[in-house]
């Protein structure tokens, strides 16, 4: 007896079906550079339809994992019942040249960290049989372990260790299972890790519309991303495809950690108040005029003007 869920990234829709769905969990964040254009969509679909909702971060283990929990932490605002997941596999490009020495510090490392920042939230760890039994060191698996065996029967991922979810299947989508008798079951573990006192996080999403203060970031954040000096039009091209990588969802080229983290904020908050990214095709003047005194103010009327203009820019987001 057990319950039956999926995992979506980006390449699943905004609203999934449901059906027969009791838990989902949803691809967050990747890197320090990419965000799901999707997440919010989906985990609210998932949410209006009663299941439980994880998020997970997918790891570039070659950077510091507290940075990229972090970023990936920053940009939920986690609430009693939600999951924390680590996606623990690191057979692309970004990965292949990290010793698996070095991948299992950093599983340690984030699983100890994010634990450490959220003791409130069950924080679990995903990975495959491959990386259980020949990288993992230590069967640290945080709260919760997400086990991949593909093409084995739900519930039967073939291993000794205890597991709380199964992925069995990627065919047509992921599939998982959960030995969890209910939807009402699982919700009630993962709350069980909230503390009555502890007042929910109030981290902004992007269904919040822009303040003062976001203003003031925009404004400092573009004041960093040109030179000093007057504006030119290399500062209106270097504003511009800043805007652009940030809405979909990148880091630009030579961002440090602050500009990675407010190219995330920035993408968030625009998916769904200003609706900015269309097929990754961005056009400047597709930008709600807050953004655009925001970047007047920081570098004066010629970047405004530019922007205005309708720069054409495309982006191919990174991830999936």
């Amino acid at each position: 007896m057990g319950i039956y869920g999926q995992d979506w990234a980006s390449y699943q829709d905004s609203q999934p079906d449901t059906s027969g769905l009791s838990f989902v969990f949803t691809k967050v964040t990747e890197g320090t550079g990419y965000i799901n254009p999707r997440w919010v969509a989906q985990r609210d679909h998932a949410k209006a339809n009663g299941l439980v909702w994880g998020g997970y971060h997918y790891p570039h283990m070659a950077n510091s994992p507290q940075a990229e929990a972090d970023y990936f932490l920053s940009q939920v605002a986690w609430q009693p019942g939600d999951l924390i997941v680590l996606d623990w596999e690191g057979y692309d490009q970004a990965n292949q040249n990290v010793s698996r020495a070095d991948q299992a510090a950093y599983k340690e490392a984030w699983l100890r960290y994010v634990k450490q920042r959220m003791p409130n939230t069950p924080v679990g760890m995903y990975c495959n049989t491959d990386y259980w039994r020949n990288v993992d060191k230590t069967s640290y698996a945080g709260d919760f372990l997400w086990i991949a065996t593909a093409g084995r029967a739900a519930g039967d991922p073939g291993i000794q260790a205890n597991w709380l979810f199964h992925q069995y299947s990627d065919q047509p989508v992921d599939s998982d299972y959960c030995h969890h008798g209910s939807v009402d079951e699982l919700r009630a573990w993962a709350s069980s890790f909230a503390s009555p006192s502890t007042p929910t996080p109030q981290t902004p999403e992007a269904d919040m519309p822009l303040n003062d203060a976001d203003k003031q970031m925009i404004t400092d954040i573009v004041r960093n991303t040109v030179r000093s000096g007057p504006p030119s039009d290399r500062d209106a091209y270097a504003v511009a495809n800043f805007f652009a990588y940030a809405l979909a969802g990148q880091v630009p080229p030579g961002g440090d950690s602050g500009v990675a983290q407010m190219a995330g904020w920035l993408h968030q908050t625009t998916q769904t108040c200003m609706g900015a990214v269309v097929d990754d095709r961005l056009t400047a003047f597709n930008l709600e005029q807050k953004i655009a005194d925001a970047v007047a103010a920081a570098v004066g009327p010629a970047v405004a003007k530019a922007l205005s203009a309708g720069i054409q820019l495309t982006v191919t987001p990174k991830g999936n």
